[in-house]
């Protein structure tokens, strides 16, 4: 690679002139006083009464053959009107005019003085065209044609300009009266007038003279270090193919060389660039063409922080120091800490923005690796030391540069930069496809459906992909939006695979769920069925409720399919048809591996720990099994349910699922097991509600202190006695908190109040009733939640 890039680089710095085989552009204009012999002042944009009256003047356009001249309107169907009888005038208008001749001067690269002599004005009706031909040399020192089109209304007449083996197309339309479109190119290209389809255009044909003697400037020609750059990029895209790892993005992927010139991004492009810059794209964008690579205008961006040092010079020394009279040049950077570099600013020879984000680089990628060994900072911040840290500094680097890859490397590129970056530039591709209207199978579809491949093999390398977010979000992770795009892209194929090699490999949160389900209604429903307990399998010991909620989604939305013809029983539950055959083994794998025994809770996987129950994943669970249509697996849960009183405590998880469940819409309200569920909870609230509530008699509160220390003792002797109301405890503060931290960690009957009069401060302790106005408030809740199951019951 090093070898490489030093080579490109050398060619390159070979490249001087600068300019192409033609020149285009748009120019703002004072409206010129135009004035035609016979006419009279031209309006502009021409108006349709004025293009009339210029044809009526003037004469058909011919063509020149060999030493003759000809008129055959099926070579060329145009109007002429001579130089002689067109007059320009008004003020600004040679200023326009040498404006536009110095840019295409330096576009066609011709650095000599250069004149522009009006040949004639041309009149392309509807209809109008001038098949393809050379122009001749019509005045000593003429190289180069001219073209600036008026304002006018047409639609087509694109000017079609060829040099060897390369076309341009250029559209030349302007409406604005305050804009004309020109184009330039030398005299011996082939060139072409497509037909107006609707309207009229009026152009300007200027003959460019350069003033000097000697040789006809032409277009520049590197045939050679296009040659040799072609041969290079070949190597090197072969070498990157045989080289490459299993891993896309392992090796250097890039070449970059940066310009010379400083562009901004509001005005860089390739038709913008300046001198030996512009000469340098147009011999690598040829020879990148030849070699199937890809080239980008791209912006250069390196960032650096670290340390930084005073530097204590005599002239320093010498003046009274004072912060705000801190200057750069006394500081000097020290050792630097941080580092990345990045691509941006995206941009092709065509002037399109592909949808790319920052892409990091290797400093190996540079063209040379020291190109910019000894750039000077765009910006260079240093900062004062503040508390215990040093001074610091900040400074970027900024250069605009030509990017190139094989382009069948380019997936590989953008996955190596990384799954957001990747991720972004398929939820891009999938957008595109489905505006399309394309089959599957298009080039569009086979490069998202690629680019998907790439990302879903380097799960394994990349980490989770339900990476976690802080602060927490609502957006949806990686993994729910890969997915998404799949489905978008009704890529069946990828989906089959990222649920198999991510979702069923430990790469799975419960935020997937909803894109999950929408992926599996797009495969066959066994493969979705097999898939869906595979993931269930491998996620439900650290994501219970997740898989819980998986299963009912699913079990939904397939019993709702038309497709699963799945027979309704009588109480509107699925039978043990479709349905039921396809989600046993999911619903057998959820049912094995929930949480139960604390004592064999799993331990946490990387960053993932294993979640807390919820009322929900009984809700889910109870729901998705009723929708199966087979008992035993909804008795079954009920006793696991009720096996595990500390994983599903009454008052967290079931009393809250049971009083959901007796106010659900589905069949499962009144489902054996549901039913038996809501019973154990009804007892419970029975038993609770059959307890005495009364209120304490005396003082006397109870405790739990388990702290054995003197201020504890003390404080337990104070709950248990059943005379005092108040206890006011006078210490230094560090014992006051030991005390306060004790009554909160053993919930203890009362308040707390620091009296600062005197010395050490006191700590007044007044006992309340909160034990039993808590037990006030259960039993109201108690109650309410009876009623509710009770009410449900009997309805």
């Amino acid at each position: 690679m090093p070898t490489t890039t030093r080579d490109l680089a050398s060619i390159l710095q070979t490249v001087h002139r600068p300019g192409d085989f033609h020149a285009t552009g748009r120019s703002d204009i004072f409206p010129p006083q135009l004035e035609v012999a016979g006419v009279g002042t031209i309006s502009l944009p021409l108006l349709p009464t004025q293009a009339e009256q210029l044809v009526a003047v003037a004469e058909p356009a011919p063509y020149g053959r060999g030493s003759e001249t000809l008129i055959d309107t099926d070579v060329r169907r145009t109007w002429q009107i001579g130089a002689d009888r067109v007059h320009i005038g008004g003020r600004h208008w040679p200023q326009s005019l040498a404006a536009i001749v110095a840019r295409s001067a330096a576009g066609l690269g011709v650095s000599e003085a250069v004149s522009a002599e009006l040949y004639k004005m041309l009149i392309y009706d509807t209809g109008s065209f001038f098949v393809r031909h050379r122009d001749t040399e019509k005045a000593p020192g003429m190289f180069a044609t001219l073209v600036v089109v008026l304002p006018s209304i047409y639609s087509g007449g694109e000017l079609v300009i060829r040099h060897r083996d390369r076309e341009v197309c250029l559209d030349l339309s302007t409406q604005d009266s305050a804009e004309v479109a020109f184009a330039a190119f030398y005299a011996d290209c082939w060139h072409e007038v497509r037909p107006i389809s609707s309207g009229c255009r009026l152009a300007l044909i200027y003959n460019l003279i350069r003033q000097g003697p000697g040789k006809l400037p032409g277009p520049p020609a590197y045939d050679a270090e296009e040659q040799r750059l072609t041969g290079l990029l070949r190597r090197w895209a072969a070498e990157l193919a045989a080289t490459e790892s299993d891993a896309p993005g392992d090796c250097p992927g890039k070449l970059i060389y940066p310009l010379e010139h400083a562009y901004t991004p509001a005005e860089i492009g390739f038709t913008r660039l300046k001198n030996a810059d512009a000469a340098v794209a147009t011999v690598l964008v040829a020879a990148a063409k030849l070699a199937d690579c890809e080239v980008h205008l791209a912006f250069v961006a390196i960032e650096e922080s670290g340390s930084a040092e005073h530097s204590y010079s005599y002239a320093s020394s010498r003046r009274r120091y004072s912060p705000a009279d801190d200057r750069d040049e006394d500081f000097e950077v020290g050792e630097v800490y941080e580092r990345s570099l990045t691509l941006s600013d995206w941009q092709t020879p065509d002037g399109s923005r592909p949808a790319l984000s920052a892409l990091p680089f290797k400093e190996d990628e540079l063209c040379p690796p020291d190109a910019m060994d000894d750039e000077e900072p765009d910006e260079q911040l240093f900062f004062e030391a503040t508390g215990n840290e040093g001074a610091t500094f900040e400074r970027s680097y900024r250069r605009a540069a030509l990017v190139l890859w094989p382009r069948a490397r380019k997936l590989n590129v953008i996955v190596g930069a990384g799954r957001e970056i990747g991720l972004a530039y398929l939820e891009g591709l999938a957008k595109c496809w489905a505006a399309s209207n394309e089959d599957l199978g298009s080039p569009l579809w086979e490069e998202a459906h690629r680019l998907a491949g790439l990302l879903i093999d380097r799960t394994g390398d990349g980490g989770h992909w339900p990476a976690p977010v802080w602060p927490p979000t609502t957006a949806p992770g990686q993994a729910a939006r890969m997915v998404a795009s799949l489905c978008q892209l009704h890529d069946t194929d990828n989906i089959a695979s990222f649920m198999a090699k991510v979702s069923a490999n430990g790469h799975y949160r419960s935020d997937d769920n909803e894109a999950l389900v929408d992926a599996a209604m797009l495969l066959p429903p066994k493969q979705a069925a097999e898939l869906l307990e595979r993931i269930i399998t491998r996620n439900t010991r650290q994501e219970a409720n997740g898989c819980a909620e998986l299963l009912e989604r699913f079990s939904a939305r397939l019993a709702a399919d038309p497709a699963a013809e799945i027979p309704p029983s009588s109480a509107g539950v699925a039978a043990a048809g479709a349905c039921g055959a396809l989600l046993q083994p999911a619903a057998a794998a959820l049912l094995a591996a929930l949480p139960g025994d604390p004592a064999l809770a799993p331990k946490p996987e990387g960053w993932q720990r294993p979640t807390r129950v919820t009322p929900a994943l009984v809700v889910d669970l109870l729901t998705a099994l009723c929708r199966l249509g087979d008992l035993a697996p909804g008795e079954r849960a009920v006793d696991h349910l009720l096996a595990w009183p500390e994983t599903f405590a009454a008052d967290a998880i079931l009393v809250p699922a049971a009083l959901r469940l007796a106010e659900h819409a589905g069949a499962v309200r009144d489902w054996a097991p549901t039913r038996r569920l809501k019973a154990v909870v009804v007892d419970h609230l029975d038993q609770r509600i059959a307890e005495a509530l009364t209120a304490p008699a005396d003082f006397t509160r109870a405790s739990q202190i388990a702290c054995e220390c003197n201020y504890c003792a003390d404080l337990a002797a104070f709950l248990a006695d059943p005379l005092r109301k108040t206890w006011v405890f006078k210490a230094a503060q560090a014992h006051r908190s030991h005390v306060e931290d004790s009554i909160r960690r053993h919930p203890c009957d009362v308040d707390q109040a620091t009296e600062r009069r005197g010395s050490p401060h006191a700590l007044v302790c007044t006992k309340n009733q909160a034990s039993f106005e808590r037990r006030l408030a259960q039993r109201k809740a108690d109650l309410a939640n009876r009623a509710r199951l009770t009410k449900s019951a009997e309805s």
